[in-house]
């Protein structure tokens, strides 16, 4: 494990992030995880676009819900970019979620089966199994240009540099 996900804490105390955390630079690791029609999903399914990555513990929380709210706000600006949002939510939930807050820009995809995107970008929470809050930007060609684990899981990620980083890749 990396430093950059080693000192993470959720309402003030320490957790165990598993998993090795992603850099920038690094090649995009294929993951899968599952739509809202519980069909599995890959990253190569979004091959030549510009990939935000929203990570987060549970959509039923205040900063989750607000945080794929900006992003959805935010992807009706950004053309040949898609907006993933991952959560260990079951899809029913995800979906609900969306339907209800009338969020049609971001896609949502559940890790609860296999922890695949969590174990391999180091977002896993060991005492919760549940991901922990950031952001990953991967450019066009599956290189990652924006790592955040935010360090205090119950905090926003930073939005503004995150966005720059995608307006920049366009």
């Amino acid at each position: 494990m990396s430093n950059s996900n080693s000192n993470i804490t959720f309402a003030g105390g320490k957790v165990t992030v598993l998993g090795d955390a992603v850099k920038v630079g690094d090649k995009a690791p294929e993951f899968t995880a599952l739509s809202n029609k519980l069909e599995p999903v890959n990253l190569s399914d979004f091959d030549g676009k510009v990939k935000i990555i929203v990570v987060y513990p549970s959509i039923d929380t205040g900063v989750c819900a607000a945080q794929n709210r900006r992003f959805n706000v935010e992807a009706n600006n950004l053309e040949d970019v898609v907006v993933l949002s991952v959560s260990v939510d079951l899809p029913f939930a995800q979906a609900r979620f969306c339907g209800a807050e009338g969020l049609d820009k971001i896609i949502t995809l559940s890790d609860h089966k296999d922890l695949d995107f969590g174990k391999k970008y180091g977002y896993v929470i060991e005492e919760l199994r549940l991901l922990t809050r950031g952001t990953v930007i991967i450019d066009k060609d599956n290189t990652i240009k924006y790592v955040e684990y935010v360090p205090e899981i119950t905090n926003d990620p930073d939005y503004d540099k995150a966005l720059e980083v995608a307006k920049g890749l366009l």
